[in-house]
């Protein structure tokens, strides 16, 4: 009797080595000769490194079937044993999972990170980070630039990220250079401190830019053959706004303003005048300002009433200068995605203001396709009407008519000098209430020849 239970102990060993080394549950039959003495069932808890070869003889199966193994002991004494392996869930699934975390994830190709990196550049991003900054670049095409190639960066933020009343503030950083020689770099923004209260606009730029010259005045820009110069200009541009009244605001600025023409072609159309002039002016404002968003502005109404002197020892044109500058500007959602913008400008220089300080129109925000300088003179006004169309998700379309007039003085003012301006434009929004936009513009015909011009810039014109 005491073989049989030392041999029933040995066969409970045994199991349990089948059991862990399986990592299955296993019914044991202890057994001597054919007499069956008694039965265990022991459950895997541990793993087990299988014993050596000599000291049992096992036979593998598939899991679920019973299997049938011995041992032997002496001549009498053999142990026969069974044992069903038990499936198990955890040990059949881990080597899938380990499979799966050894293959690395698929990186998006080019294209997709670029969808991707521009499909989040509009979101307001501007409560969570201090900056939120988007690139973007490319070829484009002026009549006055030809061909070039230019790369902007933009940005949003919140000098108080609590404060989700007041509009982000933001800031643009561009360079932009062409295949005739032009470049054009600097920076301008609008910060917004807490509330609204105070705000800072500010600008500052460098220009080299080969340019036609058609003299000074309505006359000369439609009679006269055009020469050429390559125009350097330096610009800073600096306010102070202080907010008097709810929308209303006061305010200072600060600019100064260096031009030089070089290479020019036909002196005599300076009528005497200096190539260059450099002057600083200090200036003060009243504005009323129902924005809703600066840079793309759905409802509200802009009017700002602006006077800036340059005293003689501040410039070198040997005399006291002085402009002044109205805008009154006014925006209404028609419909859903549809606003109405009206733009009503006006310049206005003292007599011995230099050419180089002159107003002009042909820019990208008044009197667009029109080239920039051919329509000079002291004074201008100039008024645009706009329709502004969202048409599927960030793109848009616009459709503008317009009239500007350059004159020497009110008394000189000639209804019949009065030109015309019309066009299209395609937008896209790059960044919230920031747009990329592309107008063609046309004007009137001037010797047979009917002025038009394609213009690419940042934001909307007004």
């Amino acid at each position: 009797m005491f073989r049989i239970v030392a041999i029933c102990i040995l066969t409970m060993l045994l199991c349990a080595v089948n059991t862990t080394a399986r990592a299955h549950a296993v019914s044991c039959v202890c057994m001597n000769g054919v007499d069956s003495v008694m039965s265990v069932s022991i459950p895997s808890t541990v793993p087990y490194e299988a014993p050596d070869s000599t000291a049992a003889a096992r036979l593998t199966t598939d899991s679920g079937r019973e299997v049938t193994d011995s041992l032997y002991i002496s001549d009498r004494d053999t142990i026969r044993y069974k044992y069903t392996p038990l499936a198990d869930s955890a040990d059949e699934t881990e080597p899938a999972a380990q499979v799966t975390d050894t293959i690395p994830a698929r990186k998006p190709n080019f294209f997709k990170r670029v969808i991707d990196y521009f499909g989040k550049s509009a979101e307001d991003k501007t409560f969570e980070k201090r900056m939120d900054f988007t690139v973007v670049g490319g070829p484009s095409y002026s009549s006055k630039t030809s061909l070039s190639i230019g790369i902007l960066a933009a940005g949003l933020y919140r000098v108080d990220r609590r404060d989700s009343i007041t509009s982000p503030s933001n800031v643009s950083a561009f360079a932009n250079v062409s295949i005739i020689g032009f470049y054009y770099v600097g920076i301008y923004g609008n910060t917004f401190f807490k509330q609204d209260r105070h705000r800072i606009d500010y600008e500052l730029s460098f220009k080299s830019q080969p340019t036609d010259f058609w003299g000074f005045g309505y006359d000369d820009a439609v009679n006269n053959s055009a020469g050429s110069y390559t125009g350097k200009k330096y610009l800073v541009d600096i306010k102070y706004l202080y907010e008097l009244f709810p929308n209303t605001y006061i305010g200072t600025t600060l600019n100064f303003n260096y031009s030089r023409a070089i290479n020019l072609t036909k002196p005599e159309y300076l009528d005497g005048q200096k190539s260059r002039y450099a002057g600083l002016g200090l200036g003060t404002f009243i504005e009323y300002d129902s924005r809703d968003v600066i840079t793309n502005p759905y409802k509200g109404l802009y009017v700002s009433i602006h006077g800036i002197i340059q005293p003689k020892a501040f410039g070198d044109s040997g005399h006291t200068l002085w402009r002044a500058r109205t805008t009154i500007d006014y925006y209404k959602q028609l419909w859903k995605g549809g606003i109405l913008a009206l733009d009503l400008y006006g310049e206005f220089n003292s007599a011995n203001t230099p050419w180089t300080m002159y107003a002009t129109f042909g820019n990208s925000m008044r009197m667009r396709g029109y080239y920039e300088g051919q329509f000079n003179d002291l004074n201008t006004i100039t008024f645009q009407a706009e329709l502004r169309q969202r048409v599927w998700r960030r793109i848009g379309i616009t459709v503008w008519g317009g009239a500007g007039n350059v004159f020497r003085s009110f008394g000189s003012f000639d209804w019949g000098q009065t030109l015309p301006n019309y066009g299209v434009g395609l937008r896209w929004e790059f960044k919230k209430r920031m747009n990329v936009r592309l107008d063609y513009g046309f004007g009137r015909r001037v010797n047979g020849h009917l002025i038009n011009g394609l213009v690419m810039s940042i934001n909307e014109a007004f």
